[in-house]
């Protein structure tokens, strides 16, 4: 078969078109963004008619997955792992409906917070949910998880998770393709009841469920993906999880290790083989990226007169990525001196764009509320949230996609005037609909500034949602039409865009003003392009 030298992110996307799917459904956050982007420039994926365009949100994007899984085709849903708190409500209720065509949701988590919020670890939804969870070690792993997920969907009628973490999403290596599988025919649900979850019917889905989840307790138990390697030293047993399988075996070039090893790469827990490891060694280091999940799980499941240790009794760091020294740190092996950086490196801080149209406008919202105390400023989750950084000290908050609009209520109904908002056309169309609505319906005080570079542009320019849309959108949920402003974020338009917002932020009631200018980044590469065909 091919051999494809592939990103974490593009091996999954290729198994997909490879295993047969009919859609994917996602919305741009790193890492996961490269998933759809892959298939989306694939020339298979368009001759197959794959479905393959971003969604609003992460929430709309998983209810539309299992809307193609209804049909009986196979789909995949992508997102970062904060994006799985915005689809929770459908991911966790699909446990309860099922599936009818293979769905597998995909979450990318982000430890050390690379580009996110938090560093939360979404096997914790797989086990809420009661789901199946895979966790590839490397490239080769997640293509063949892929197939294995789809396998256990349709095998079981139930979605399952594929769990990868930054490492792994934007490394690369050599995959070896497998026979690709046609499309599924469309068959609906033999029950057309099943995903109806009435509370008479989801008690019954709900009993089938725990029915069925001992099922994955086998799946596991016999599941290539999860390995025992056994050693002569017992002093010592390493459990080993998804990615951290690999920092441990960097430690050992020749692959040969002196202490047992449990490999683990699909959930639940395979009981029998923890239960072999923690049997036969006198104490265990778990590694796992992201929460000590396993760690605790593994004290509840064994007795306790054995040493567990690892991230949760700071034998590993608690935050932030493993790594090869940290990993080999915990096993006791000698250090080698740590090479010292080189003075000549310095850091590089993130920093808005030469020309970027964000930075006008916040210099002009920064004269326009001169007068004014400071910490009014609401914001968002975009590149603008630089914001807050020196030069600008323009914004106040960033807490997830769309609070700054409900921040800014919640601040206008306790009193605060003027409360301002500065909140991306992306992030507005994600989730900042439904919190204008709350502001037209209260009659709240906020001045909404909806940054509009026609782009989504922090995680590599994908369309945005509501380009064209923004003032009719704004208008219909009930924005009064004299205060929807549009203003051009320029040097030379300083005075006047001043005045606009000063005339809005005495408004008492609801005000936007669009700042609108095409991201410089998209504007380069369209002229580029332009150019080219030209």
């Amino acid at each position: 078969m091919d051999k494809l030298l592939l990103l974490g992110d593009e091996s999954i996307a290729q198994a997909a078109i490879d295993a047969g799917i009919s859609g994917v459904y996602a919305y741009p956050g790193t890492p996961s963004t490269e998933i759809m982007e892959y298939i989306q420039n694939s020339k298979e994926a368009e001759e197959l008619n794959i479905f393959r365009n971003w969604a609003s949100n992460e929430k709309t994007a998983m209810e539309a997955a299992i809307g193609m899984s209804y049909t009986g085709k196979r789909t995949i849903c992508c997102m970062k792992h904060v994006g799985l708190n915005v689809a929770a409500d459908p991911f966790i209720n699909s446990a309860f409906t099922g599936a009818n065509g293979g769905l597998i949701v995909v979450t990318a988590d982000d430890p050390s917070m690379h580009s996110s919020q938090n560093e939360q670890d979404s096997r914790f939804y797989g086990k809420f949910a009661m789901l199946p969870v895979f966790e590839p070690s490397n490239q080769q792993e997640a293509y063949d998880m892929v197939f294995s997920a789809f396998e256990i969907s349709e095998k079981y009628k139930i979605p399952v998770l594929l769990r990868i973490t930054t490492r792994l999403a934007h490394s690369r290596s050599a995959i070896v393709r497998r026979k690709k599988l046609p499309q599924k025919d469309l068959k609906l649900p033999d029950d057309l009841k099943q995903f109806v979850l009435l509370p008479a019917i989801a008690r019954k889905k709900f009993k089938a469920l725990l029915s069925t989840s001992k099922n994955f307790f086998v799946e596991a138990e016999n599941s290539p993906f999860n390995q025992y390697f056994d050693a002569t030293d017992k002093s010592k047993g390493i459990i080993a999880c998804g990615l951290a399988y690999n920092y441990l075996m960097e430690n050992y070039p020749d692959r040969k290790l002196p202490n047992p090893v449990l490999k683990i790469s699909q959930y639940p827990l395979p009981r029998s083989l923890v239960e072999k490891i923690y049997n036969e060694c006198n104490e265990i280091l778990v590694l796992e990226e992201g929460y000590p999940i396993v760690e605790e799980l593994l004290k509840g499941i064994v007795s306790k007169n054995k040493t567990v240790y690892g991230r949760l009794d700071g034998t590993l760091p608690r935050d932030g990525e493993l790594n090869p020294r940290s990993v080999s740190i915990a096993l006791g092996l000698p250090q080698n001196k740590v090479r010292e950086v080189p003075s000549i490196v310095v850091p590089r801080p993130p920093s808005l764009c030469p020309s970027c149209p964000h930075i006008d406008l916040f210099l002009a919202l920064n004269d326009a509320l001169k007068s004014y105390t400071p910490g009014r400023v609401f914001s968002d989750i975009g590149c603008y949230t630089l914001g807050a950084l020196p030069p600008y000290n323009a914004i106040n908050s960033c807490v997830d996609m769309g609070a700054s609009l409900t921040m800014a209520k919640g601040a206008a109904d306790a009193g605060l005037f003027p409360s301002v908002t500065v909140i991306g056309d992306s992030t507005f169309t994600h989730s900042g609909i439904t919190g204008l609505l709350d502001a037209v319906n209260d009659k709240s005080s906020i001045t909404v500034i909806i940054l509009d570079n026609i782009t989504t542009a922090m995680t590599g320019g994908q369309p945005s949602a509501g380009t064209g849309k923004l003032e009719n959108i704004c208008e219909g949920i009930g924005v009064e039409k004299e205060h929807i402003k549009i203003i051009k974020p320029l040097k030379k338009n300083h005075e006047e865009n001043v005045k606009v917002i000063k005339e809005e932020l005495e408004y008492k009631g609801v005000s936007i003003i669009i700042s609108r200018r095409e991201c410089v980044v998209s504007l380069n590469k369209r002229m580029s392009e332009k150019f080219k065909k030209n």
